[in-house]
């Protein structure tokens, strides 16, 4: 009957280690969870940010192509008014026909 009661004892003694460590694992993956839940939410906004900064590039990027087209077409109309400019003169100063 001792040799139950110690047993017994013993077990008692396991169940509170257990018990303890349960508690422990507890407060631990509720700190975990906290920590992957803040993690996510600066994910997202870092996410957020990105997208923000992208779609700022596009339109930046559609800005500068239009300004390359305005400023090619503005130098064609250079070139063409340079050329009839030329040619005018061409005509205006004696023995250049």
């Amino acid at each position: 009957m001792e040799e139950i009661e110690a047993r017994l004892a013993a077990l008692e003694q396991q169940m509170q280690a257990v018990r303890q460590d349960a508690a422990a694992a507890r407060v631990l993956a509720g700190g975990a969870d906290r920590d992957v839940s803040a993690l996510a939410t600066r994910l997202d906004a870092q996410t957020k940010l990105l997208m923000a900064l992208r779609e700022t590039q596009v339109e930046q990027g559609d800005r500068l192509t239009s300004l390359e087209a305005e400023v090619r077409q503005g130098f064609g109309a250079l070139a063409t008014g340079q050329a009839e400019i030329t040619a005018l003169l061409h005509r205006m100063l004696p023995g250049d026909e």
